[in-house]
């Protein structure tokens, strides 16, 4: 029976695969450990006039297996809703498995991408409670129709009966204070909108009153993303809910108010910082998402190139000067900053920070918060650590000339001092300190780096699509067209594993349900790394415009956002139209 051969011959009989290629990837899965199909797929091995497919490595394995592939498209309607109960979406999606419906022998008709995975149908057996029968999907399909089904039947759940549309065992990991033997339909809503935000990547909630509704969005990415709603009826138990959790007066209606949550959400610390503010429609309340692992991450994580890596990573540890990191709200200024406390963090050196609000929890540095209510500012922290015998003092920010005149201090005085400013590239930060009323000679004396960045969302690794760009666009990213079309233009280096477009190819986003149908998935930075030298220290004394400063560290061998961003794109980490986005104040 044909369920007893051999893959590699099912598809050299069937689908016109030659042996050798059949033999080529029995050797190349041994040795990269993957399946034969996944390597004949990765590899782009000839089956007539096109490359394989996984429709029919699937329709292989159904001839093999004795089971069906799924030709046409589900429509999410004709999914039975009452089984979603039995399997989360997190598990659907993580397992690319979705039940789909009973058949007419009894048995549930199951969607899945790998048969083979035995361990997975041993676990569907229990969670079904259920004969079950293999329909063989793509897994990007199967991936597709589960957003598509679980939407809907969220969308047919009301609140007041259910809530938030996953089962109990999608809210699982949310521990602590969130109360989960409590089945009050308030309280799993808010629940699942926690959830489903860190699950997402969200970095913030926006939980909106309308004029009939409440409304819900992520930041996903730095892009707000529409998602749930409720009836306008459950606002005030929402926000009194979310008050309780974050220890706010629930009475109070008024005024705006600050508060915080700590969860432990599918195994990741979560701080939460939670603000709210009347509306005309009432309360709104905005949940800022802090992910802990974000602090173990480390310089050479952020997405540097090798080289402002090592220049970074020596002057991280000079013994005293400022180091600045520039750029608008948003752009990873902290995120940069708790990577070089991280670098440098040792039981010998003493840290000590102030910041406006402490985001993440540093073991081994005091950290403390600004609280202008009693008059403790960033000057006033900053003037009260030089009596703490600091070696490294870290500024959430400088606004203020009492603030940067007394880091300058502190920095002439032996010791390192980190900060940020809100300036478009780095040579902004010279001029800006200027202006804020510090004389040239101070601020040149003391600063050692200013570091420009911008986050831009990493292209979909799932979806993202390779084409030509025209030599306008290159000559616009500042990129040599001939040398890109060579294949010698700079590129940012990518792991091994990295999928990276061919010579004179770049990638552009396309969409998938991977990424929301968005086409990009997370976020990297891009850098701006001016290291003062005696030439840049002269000019920056005479009061000149910071153009030219930025030209001089031009040809010091500093490169733009821009130029750090064409690196990336050439290396298929990121698109040209992102790189474009972010960097506009370069193109002069």
């Amino acid at each position: 029976m044909l369920r007893h051969r051999l893959i590699g011959e099912i598809l050299v009989t069937h689908f016109h695969v030659s042996g050798l290629d059949i033999e080529r990837g029995l050797l190349g899965q041994q040795k990269d450990g993957m399946r034969l199909g996944e390597w004949l797929i990765r590899e782009k091995i000839q089956t007539g006039d096109r490359f394989l497919q996984e429709k029919d490595v699937l329709r292989a394995l159904a001839l093999q297996q004795g089971l069906v592939y799924q030709e046409h498209d589900i429509k999410p309607e004709d999914v039975d809703l009452s089984l979603l109960e039995r399997v989360s979406i997190n598990y659907a999606k993580q397992n690319k498995v979705l039940p789909l419906w009973f058949g007419e022998d009894g048995r549930i008709l199951v969607a899945v991408s790998d048969p083979m995975a035995y361990w997975i149908m041993d676990d569907l057996a229990v969670r079904l409670d259920s004969q079950f029968l293999l329909v063989l999907m793509e897994a990007e399909r199967i991936l597709s129709l589960i957003n598509r089904a679980y939407t809907r039947k969220s969308q047919t759940v009301d609140l007041a009966n259910e809530g938030d549309g996953f089962s109990e065992e999608d809210v699982d990991d949310l521990v602590d204070n969130i109360d989960l033997s409590d089945e009050a339909p308030i309280i799993r809503w808010v629940n699942a909108i926690i959830f489903n935000a860190a699950k997402e990547r969200a970095s913030d909630i926006h939980i909106e009153p309308g004029e009939k509704e409440v409304g819900v969005r992520y930041r996903i990415d730095g892009i707000l993303y529409e998602t749930k709603h409720a009836n306008k009826n459950y606002l005030n138990s929402i926000v009194a809910r979310i008050k309780i959790m974050s220890g706010l007066d629930i009475a109070e209606k008024r005024l705006p108010q600050d508060g915080r949550i700590r969860r432990k959400i599918a195994g990741r610390d979560i701080d939460m910082r939670v603000a709210t503010i009347p509306t005309a429609r009432g309360e709104r309340i905005t949940i800022r998402l802090l992910d802990q692992s974000s602090i173990l991450l480390g310089l050479a994580d952020i997405g540097f190139y090798k080289e402002d890596l090592d220049k970074m990573e020596e002057i991280i540890v000079r013994p005293h000067g400022i180091i600045l990191v520039t750029g608008p709200t948003g752009s990873g200024k902290t995120t940069t900053l708790y990577a070089g406390l991280n670098k440098i963090n040792k039981p010998d050196l003493n840290i000590l920070t102030i910041e406006d609000p402490v985001e993440y929890q540093l073991a081994g540095v005091s950290q403390v918060q600004v609280n202008p209510k009693i008059h403790l500012t960033f000057a006033a922290g900053l003037r009260s650590f030089l009596r703490h015998d600091p070696d490294v003092i870290m500024v959430g920010e400088i606004r203020d000339v009492e603030t940067a005149e007394i880091a300058i201090q502190a920095s002439l005085t032996g010791h390192l001092v980190l900060s940020t400013v809100h300036t478009n590239d780095s040579a902004g930060a010279l001029t800006r300190l200027v202006d804020m009323g510090v004389e040239p000679f101070l601020v040149a004396s003391s600063l050692i780096g200013i570091l420009a960045q911008r986050l831009l969302r990493r292209l979909c690794p799932h979806c993202k699509e390779p084409y030509v760009p025209t030599r306008e666009e290159l000559s616009e990213m500042g990129v040599d067209p001939d040398r890109f079309f060579a294949g010698t233009a700079d590129r940012h280096p990518v792991p091994a594993n990295f999928r990276s477009p061919p010579v004179g190819h770049v990638f552009r986003h396309k969409g998938c349900p991977h990424c929301l149908n968005t086409g990009f998935q997370g976020r990297t930075g891009i850098y701006e790394l001016l290291i003062m030298d005696d030439d840049l220290r002269a000019m920056s004394m005479k009061k000149i415009d910071a153009n030219q400063i930025k030209r001089l560290a031009i040809t010091k061998g500093m490169r733009t956002l821009r130029q750090d961003g064409a690196r990336k794109v050439i290396a298929g980490i990121t698109s040209f139209s992102e790189v474009m986005l972010v960097t506009t104040e370069d193109a002069s």
